[in-house]
This record gives structure tokens, C-alpha cells and sequence, in this order.
């Protein structure tokens, strides 16, 4: 036998709103440790130069999102109270001109130190490619850790990257 609960709150023992809802199917998470934050998400719709064989931060002009005010200089720092495992997305568009076996390499750096298990790598098959790739990395973090985006290429000389885009969020129980 099936049954329904109507309900537009759910509270803890002290009152507490977890979860409400407006009535038309909208639900609003009101507890924390539901949500999927800190998140944030940085863009950048013009060009950086990234300098041939070495690693480049990847800058941000756009910050589309900060839940918890964590990015400062295009560099996420896990806030006070808030390690855990995270999710992390990075890519870039438009890294042109590479020829036969030159590459573009993707790059997380925690605390300054690059992970080898973010790295993701593609190698040009032919002449004069151009590149638009992104990566994911998942980290076990601890308040104060700092994440960054790189990317590295072997062209011979400077390439722009064009449409970057990092972002990054807590998971939920992990």
C-alpha cells in the first residue's frame, strides 16, 4: 500500500528548516551538509598567452560563481571548516598550430605541487591542429589547501588559449 506525506518543511529537533517547499514542486535545501558547496565557477572569454614547454596558470576574468567567497587570483583555497572530497573541471579552447607530436597538456596544482594523477594530455596527430579539451580531477582536501589551472604546451612558441573555464565543488557524503 502506497501512501502520500504533504509536508512544506522539514525541521530538526531544534526547529531548524532542512528542507521547504513553495507549494508548485520547488524545494529549497536549507541545510549544509546537503549542499554541494564550496563551489565556484571561473571563465575567461579572452585570450591568455601560454608560453611554449612550460606550465602557465590558467587566469580567470569571470567569476560566475563563489558560494563560499573561496577564489581569490584565480586560485580556489578550501575555506575554514570546509575539507572533504572535491570535484574539479578545467579546460581550454583554441591552442592552434600544433604539429606532429607536439601537445597540450592539462595540469591541477595543490598547494603548488602539481598532482600527476590531474594530468591529461592530447598529442597532435598531423600538422597545424588546433586544440579544445577539457579534464576532471577529484582531491581529498583539507581546510587551506589551494588548487590551481594549468595547461603546458610544446608548440615552439607562444599559443593562446581562448574560453577557459575552472570550477570546482564539494561532494556530498564522500
Amino acid at each position: 500500500m502506497a501512501g502520500i506525506l504533504k509536508v512544506d518543511k522539514y525541521q530538526d529537533f531544534n526547529g531548524n528548516d532542512i528542507m521547504t517547499s513553495d507549494g508548485a514542486g520547488n524545494i529549497t535545501v536549507n541545510a549544509a551538509a546537503l549542499k554541494n558547496t564550496p563551489a565556484f565557477v571561473l571563465t575567461n572569454s579572452g585570450n591568455q598567452s601560454i608560453s611554449t614547454a612550460t606550465w602557465t596558470q590558467l587566469t580567470f576574468d569571470t567569476t560566475a560563481l563563489d558560494t563560499d567567497s573561496a577564489v581569490s587570483s584565480s586560485t580556489f583555497t578550501v575555506p575554514s571548516g570546509k575539507g572533504g572530497t572535491y570535484m574539479f573541471f578545467w579546460g581550454v579552447h583554441g591552442i592552434q598550430g600544433l604539429d606532429l607530436g607536439e601537445f597540450v597538456q592539462l595540469g591541477i596544482y595543490v598547494n603548488n605541487v602539481r598532482s600527476n594523477f590531474s594530468d591529461n594530455r592530447m598529442t597532435s596527430h598531423t600538422t597545424d591542429v588546433e586544440f579544445k579539451f577539457c579534464a576532471n580531477f577529484q582531491a581529498v582536501l583539507s581546510a587551506g589547501d589551494t588548487v590551481k589551472a594549468y595547461v603546458y604546451q610544446n608548440e615552439g612558441a607562444s599559443q593562446n588559449a581562448t574560453n577557459a573555464i575552472f570550477s570546482g565543488y564539494k561532494l556530498i557524503g564522500a
